[in-house]
Formats: C-alpha cells, structure tokens, sequence
C-alpha cells in the first residue's frame, strides 16, 4: 500500500471487551498507534463478551457484520486490540477478505518503521520473528505473500517463506550479534561507573515528552515528534547541574500498556539502562487522563527490571495544558514542568541533584601554597570553578569529591 497523505491505508479497529481492562480507552491509544502507522481510522468496532470467541476471537454476526462495512467503507486492513492466533487471523480474513492484523503486528511494524540503527533493527527483527515462529502453521499461503501494510514491512519480512528451522537459525545468529553489542555497552556502562561519571535514566509512557525534555535540557537535536514512538534509540547527553556536578542524561524507549513480551524482551538492553542508573527521571504526561494509568506501567516494568532502591524524581510534564494538578496524584517529590516551555527546568535540576548520592561537594577554600598537593587532588578528583592567588594561599571556588573532603574541610572558607 501506498502510504502518503493523499493515499492512506483505510483500517477499521476491533476490540472485543471482555472487562479486562477500558476497552475504549484502549481503542483510542489504538488509533493513535495506526496513525503513527500511517494508516486513516474510518470505523471503529467494539464487542462485549465474556471472553474471546476461539475460532475468531469476535462473535460471528459481529464478524458478518464487519465484512459488510468492510465491502461498504473500501477497508483496507482491520487491526484487532488484542493478540491474534493465525487460525483467527485466517477465519477472519475468509469472511471479511480483508488483510488483518493485531496489536502486536502493529507495534511491531511502528518498530520496524522508526528503528534506525544497526541495534535497533537487530532487537526489532528478532522480536518480529518471535512473534511469527508460533504462527508459521497456521499461516499456510500467507508465507508466499509479500504484501505492503501494516504487519508485513521490516527487516524480517522475507524470513517468512522459511521454515521454523531456518527462523531459529536466524534468531539465535541475530541475539548473539545483539549480545555483542549488549557487552560492549556493559561496558560502556562499567567505564562510566569507573570514572564516577552519574547517570540520569529519563523513563516514561511514550508520547510524554522525553525527547523534548532532552532537547530542552542539552540541545540533543533529537527528533520529538507528537506521535506514539517517535524514538526508539538511546541517546546520552552531559549537562552541569546547580551544585557544580556533571551528570549523563541517558533517553530510553518510550513504553506502552500491554507492550508485547517480545518486544521487552528484545530490548531489555536498552531498557537495563534505568537499572543502572543513580538516579531515575520518571516523566508523566499530566495532561493526558489516564496519567496515574500510564505512570503504573512504567513503574511497573521498572520493578520488573530491577530498579528498586534508586532514587526516583517524578516529573509532570505538559502542565501548561492543564489549569491544575492535584496535589494528590502529583506526589511531594513531583515537579511541576513544560518542557516544551521550558518552564519549571531549575526546579527539575534541583531536584536531580537532591536526588544523586553526595559524592561531591561545592565549597569555597583558602589553601595554604605548601598544601600544592591538595589542590592538585581536588583538580584531579573534583573541578575547580575560580582560582585566585592571596597573601595567605589559594581561594578556590571547587566541587570537592567526598574521598577527600576530610582533607580539604580544615581550610574551608564556606559552602558555595
């Protein structure tokens, strides 16, 4: 299909609400996720169920009545909200003779679409042939077929006319080139820790602002588009903080309610990045409604890395699109910003470095000229902002590191 402003892909989104979880709410972050696709949203179907037809996962009048609207609206693809078997998608497209796909499959495709680097395509094609090796029997024709559209675009596409033993192949030669890269950025990771380098992990739902923040806070020129995984790769900047000290901003994947195992999983690594963090910067859009819902998401998975016992700084994005915020759901730790205004960033900045451990200190000290060495140590070990030579020694405006702190106290001037 051709996918341009002129000739978008007409789909038509099904759900089926079995009271798992807001079935419309659901559907709307569906649309939002076929728009970012390029697809056009012309119908939308919702059926309440007691739980998910086997042979269709949609009951069968609902179904006969969707191949209607599907002939009548010139439907393109129907996207279901929900994890499609290859059997379901098979019976549905015999009775709507419309190409479907599911959730996951689109997601997948948004990856496929917006991956960039060789890392990035690594983690998205393994996850696209983890969800397809299950599937390869009940696809029968569907493995000839190269097709264009949502589910069928991306580096794994030709892998589908081999069979299960070739994709296990291609799986296992593709997550020992992901591991490669895993290692080095292990140790990447363990250089930085060595050079008491801190690190920032900006975390949150995507869509929340992460990559306008960093712009905003380092110039990062990262593309921050209004769109459900505008960026998919890690992107480390430096910035100074209030107190002196440097710290590494480090972006990672934007996450997603029901976001595919596989997917996870691929990028674990990227993900690992929070885990291995001194502090977290949780960002939370303020403005959308379901805020406390995607805020549970993201410290969900959180959790499930390992993050527990790192300093965590909720920051609540978007405020200038909302008149107020409760101070209930904003938490005592929350700060307030909009960072596409740049509004509220000092804050924000005092609040990381509250939030970093105190291994460095900013003070103002008289050294003595025969204690050289000390001010060769606090050079070495910490940063010197202003020096000027007096009568009685040195004044230095300097960030001490706390192993030597000991030393340099005797001949403090004050805190800075």
């Amino acid at each position: 299909m051709n996918e341009n402003e002129n000739n978008r892909p007409r789909v038509m989104l099904a759900a089926v609400d079995t009271g798992e979880y807001d079935a419309e709410r659901s559907l709307d972050e569906l649309e939002e996720l076929a728009d970012t696709a390029g697809a056009e949203t012309v119908v939308r179907i919702i059926q309440r169920r007691p739980a998910y037809e086997p042979a269709t996962c949609i009951g069968s009048g609902r179904l006969e009545e969707m191949a209607e609207i599907c002939q009548r609206e010139n439907i393109d693809q129907i996207i279901f909200d929900c994890e499609l078997t290859a059997t379901q998608i098979r019976n549905i497209e015999d009775v709507c003779d419309v190409h479907t796909v599911d959730r996951t499959m689109l997601i997948l495709d948004i990856f496929a679409q917006r991956a960039t680097t060789h890392e990035g395509r690594l983690q998205v094609e393994i996850a696209q042939h983890k969800y397809r090796l299950p599937r390869l029997a009940g696809m029968g024709v569907k493995l000839s077929r190269l097709g264009g559209g949502i589910g069928t675009r991306g580096p794994g596409e030709t892998k589908l006319e081999t069979d299960k033993r070739h994709i296990r192949a291609r799986i296992a030669s593709l997550s020992a080139e992901l591991k490669e890269i895993e290692k080095r950025r292990g140790l990447h990771r363990e250089r930085r820790r060595k050079d008491g380098v801190l690190v920032c992990a900006i975390v949150g739902y995507t869509n929340v602002g992460k990559s306008t923040l960093l712009n905003t806070l380092t110039d990062a020129g990262i593309i921050a588009e209004n769109k459900l995984f505008a960026t998919l790769e890690t992107t480390s900047r430096a910035i100074e903080l209030p107190d002196g000290r440097s710290v590494m901003l480090v972006d990672t994947v934007g996450l997603i309610s029901r976001l595919p195992h596989h997917l996870v999983e691929a990028f674990k690594s990227t993900l690992e990045e929070a885990a291995n963090a001194d502090v977290i910067l949780h960002i939370v859009d303020a403005s959308a409604e379901n805020c406390g819902d995607q805020a549970k998401v993201t410290l969900e998975l959180l959790k499930e890395l390992g993050c527990e016992g790192i300093p965590v700084v909720t920051v609540l994005n978007k405020c200038d699109l909302v008149p107020y915020i409760d101070e209930l759901t904003a938490g005592e730790n929350a700060v307030k910003i909009s960072a596409k205004r740049g509004e509220g960033i000092p804050a924000l900045l005092d609040a990381i470095a509250a939030a970093l451990p105190q291994n460095a200190r900013k003070m103002k000290l008289l050294i003595p000229y025969y204690e050289g060495s000390l001010l060769s140590e606090i050079r070495r070990e910490g940063k010197v902002f202003s020096e000027e030579y007096t009568h009685e020694g040195t004044l230095v405006d300097a960030l001490v590191d706390v192993k030597i702190y000991g030393k340099a106290e005797k001949y403090k001037v004050s805190d800075s």
